[in-house]
């Protein structure tokens, strides 16, 4: 046994369970890259003020769960807690908003830090897979978005989850409701945190889970009635769009989602199979972002889902992704001759294309064909001294266990015939 775990909160993918999350990757990545997406990757670390301007001051992410620290050199830097902050800086940063061609849509993959609780679905580090449509003010986009989501979702093989959908105003019309729900939350009886809340971004108190406040919300002003003309056109046509595409939604009217720059449309994708941790992924339009963090105006929208809880749901669902053997054929030398020989067949089968492991290490017939049956492979390549003298090599089909003598100059053609 290592002497060294873990961290706390977070977890190893080994195999054959990773390549479960490789695959959820790439399904959930699939829509993305055929509809004009491109990859883009950005570091693990940021400097902080592009989170706390971003993200938000008064945001759980910034205030408590954020991994801050300073380098030798003095900067201020912090584990990236989300992406689409420092996807923007790098969109910036590289000008690809002066290409010509805008939106510029990118999608993106890694992992993410929160120092929170661990529980089931909540860990200090996580997976996402993630969308950004930068540039662009359109209703179109926003339904794009929400309907890739749920192409990849299903394309999985899920159908437990909801989409619920909400509009949270802009420039224009939210800080009227801002200042109407301030002066009810005012009136509530609310701890200290939660007051100092209400001052700084009193929407984020529709979001509270804990069961006290929300009895109190009953009443509160509802954004939907303080949207303007511009903001409830918009919202129409996106549940128009989406409605027209088959995509089935909910407007849930207290969704504000935890991060500070979202204006207009939000959207968050649930399971009902996961309990506390429902939200398996979301996101929204941040109009306003980049002119936080220092650059121009450029309307935004996007999303990310959660690549731990997509697994979860598939369990919560009983669902098994047919996922291929990672190898195909098992190659078993016996003697060094046949170890020599075998071997290059094996190198010119990978050169094809054809998954193909070794049986390393000199193992005798009985532990190699073990080994062979591990592998998950189709077909085991057995060669000992006699085989070679005779100039062949014996291919076993594992499932059905019939063997047969070929030639070794056309073992690797007769291979690649047998696996289509």
């Amino acid at each position: 046994m290592s002497t060294f775990k873990a961290p706390k909160g977070t977890y190893d993918l080994i195999p054959p369970q990773s390549a479960t999350y490789l695959a959820v990757r790439e399904a959930i990545s699939a829509p993305l890259k055929n509809s004009g997406y491109g990859y883009i990757e950005t570091p693990g670390f940021e400097n902080v003020e592009l989170f706390a301007r971003g993200v938000g001051e008064s945001t759980d992410i910034v205030t408590k769960e954020m991994y801050a620290f300073e380098t030798k050199g003095g900067d201020r830097l912090a584990l990236r807690p989300e992406g689409t902050a420092s996807v923007l800086r790098a969109a910036l940063e590289a000008n690809l908003h002066k290409a010509g061609n805008l939106p510029v849509k990118l999608w993106y993959s890694g992992s993410y830090y929160r120092y929170e609780r661990p529980q089931k679905g909540r860990y200090r580090h996580f997976s996402q897979v993630g969308a950004e449509a930068i540039g662009a003010e359109d209703p179109a986009l926003d339904a794009e978005l929400i309907i890739l989501a749920d192409q990849a979702y299903r394309a999985l093989g899920l159908r437990n989850f909801r989409i619920l959908l909400n509009s949270l105003g802009d420039k224009e019309c939210r800080p009227v409701y801002r200042a109407a729900l301030q002066d009810f939350l005012r009136g509530l009886d609310l701890d200290e945190d939660t007051r100092r809340r209400v001052d700084i971004n009193p929407l984020r108190v529709l979001d509270d889970k804990r069961e006290a406040v929300q009895k109190q919300l009953d009443g509160a002003p509802r954004l939907r009635d303080y949207l303007c003309e511009d903001c409830k056109a918009y919202h129409e046509q996106v549940r128009e769009l989406l409605t027209a595409a088959g995509v089935a939604f909910e407007d849930d009217e207290k969704l504000v989602r935890g991060l500070d720059y979202y204006t207009r449309t939000t959207f968050e994708f649930v399971h009902d199979g996961l309990g506390s941790q429902s939200a398996v992924g979301g996101g929204g339009r941040y109009d306003g972002l980049s002119e936080m963090i220092g650059g121009p105006a450029l309307p935004s929208v996007g999303w990310a889902l959660g690549v731990d809880r997509t697994v979860l749901a598939l369990e919560a669902e009983g669902i098994t992704l047919d996922i291929p053997a990672a190898t195909a054929v098992y190659a078993v030398p016996l003697g060094e001759e046949a170890r020599r020989v075998l071997f290059g067949v094996v190198t010119e089968l990978r050169r094809a294309g054809v998954a193909t492991d070794f049986a390393f290490g000199g193992k005798g017939l009985k532990n190699a064909m073990k080994s062979a049956n591990r592998s998950g492979a189709r077909l085991a390549l057995v060669a000992g001294e006699r085989d070679l003298a005779e100039g062949v090599v014996q291919l076993k089909d594992l499932e059905s266990g019939e063997q047969t003598a070929v030639a070794l100059d056309g073992a690797a053609a007769e291979i690649r015939r047998r696996l289509g």
